[in-house]
Order: structure tokens, then C-alpha cells, then sequence
């Protein structure tokens, strides 16, 4: 295990000071339910979020609020920590119950957790000046892909409606049709003194967006 905590370490291009607080942000509860990583974790969440939201004013001084959210909010969610986990292959390092087991399989959100929790370790040993370079490293391609995070037009329409209406858009759905596994959604929006704009979708969420998208089309055509 000795060996392996080097290659990790190697992948970051640091040497832990305290080895101990390494194997900590690698160890799940159900391993050690009182020497684990969750409060560490705790602080890695803060500290990645830190030197995200630094960074996305660096790169878009001039942007809004509401895009700088979005784009923070991809940077930063599980599916991208996870990710990154995978990059580092940290399932070769998490100390769990199922490292016992035949399968050896870590699920995917103690991955992401301890993809946090590492950040925070990093942190504690190392100060904020390093873990921030290792952190903009290791998201450099999100970074230059952030560039690309868009307002969905479910948000777009709210924002138009409360500027103009002071007042939401109103969602409501027409209907749920189509098997269990393949349904089919139709959903309404409509503002302040419009029609109704109907969209569809697999999901609530895809119907709401289609429509959303038709009342916008609509009002850019007035």
C-alpha cells in the first residue's frame, strides 16, 4: 500500500508531510467510522469552491453573475470531481469494506467525496498556494471548456419574466403518456398576458426546457 500512496503522490507532484492525514482522506467510515475523511472532506469542498470562484473571475471579469453560477456550479459538481477521481485512479487507494470484497468496487460518490476530501488534505499539509496549483492542474480542461457554459433557456425565460413581469413563468403539465420506461411529457409555460407554449420531452424537466425554448423563439420574433 506504502508503494501506492507514492504513485499518488507522484500523480500530484507532492510529497505529504503527514502521511497519516494522506491515508485519513482516503479512508471511508465504513472502514473507520471515527478516524475517516468526512471532515476533511468538509474542507476540501470549501477549498476547491475558493479557487474555482477565483479563478472564473480571473478568466471572466466582465461576465454576469448568473453565468459565472452556472459555470461554477459544472466545475465543481460531483459528476466533475468524479472525474477527476478517476483520473488520479483513487479507487486503487480508498481504504473501504469493499476493498475485502471479491468485486472491489468503490461507488462512484465516495469516489467524488474523496476526491474532496484529498483537496482538503492537500490543503492541511501543504498550505493554499500549492493546493491551488494542483487544483487548476487538474481542472485545466474544464477550465478552457467552461468557455462553453450556457444559461439554459428554462433560466433565461425566468430572468425575462421577472425583469419585464416581476412574476415566474407558470409550468404546468398536460400529460405523462407513453410506457414506464419510455414516457413521454407535455408541458405548458406561459407569462404574464401570453399563449400557452407547449413543449415535449423524455422528462419533466426536458418538456419544460422545449417549451421554454418556443416562448423565448417568440419573443424574439416581437
Amino acid at each position: 500500500m506504502k508503494l501506492e500512496y507514492q504513485n499518488l503522490e507522484k500523480k500530484l507532484r507532492i510529497n505529504f508531510k503527514d502521511k497519516n492525514l494522506l491515508i485519513k482522506s482516503l479512508t471511508h467510515k465504513s472502514y473507520d467510522k471515527n478516524n475517516n475523511y468526512e471532515k476533511i472532506e468538509f474542507l476540501g469542498d470549501r477549498v476547491l469552491g475558493l479557487v474555482m470562484s477565483k479563478k472564473l473571475l480571473e478568466i471572466y471579469p466582465d461576465e454576469k453573475e448568473g453565468i459565472l453560477d452556472k459555470k461554477f456550479a459544472a466545475l465543481v459538481n460531483k459528476k466533475t470531481c468524479l472525474e477527476i477521481a478517476k483520473i488520479l485512479e483513487l479507487q486503487k487507494y480508498v481504504l473501504s469494506l469493499n476493498i475485502k470484497s471479491k468485486k472491489n468496487i468503490i461507488e462512484d460518490k465516495v469516489l467524488s467525496d474523496t476526491c474532496e476530501s484529498l483537496i482538503g488534505a492537500i490543503y492541511l499539509d501543504r498550505g493554499f498556494d500549492i493546493v491551488e496549483k494542483i487544483i487548476l492542474d487538474l481542472w485545466s480542461k474544464h477550465l478552457k471548456n467552461s468557455i462553453n457554459t450556457q444559461i439554459d433557456a428554462k433560466t433565461k425565460l425566468q430572468e425575462y419574466s421577472l425583469k419585464k413581469f416581476k412574476k415566474l413563468p407558470t409550468y404546468k403539465v398536460i400529460s405523462n403518456t407513453g410506457p414506464r420506461h419510455k414516457p413521454l411529457f407535455k408541458v405548458s409555460v406561459k407569462l404574464i398576458n401570453s399563449k400557452l407554449y407547449i413543449g415535449e420531452g423524455k422528462s419533466k424537466k426536458d418538456a419544460e426546457q422545449s417549451a421554454a425554448i418556443l416562448c423565448l423563439d417568440n419573443i424574439r420574433k416581437i
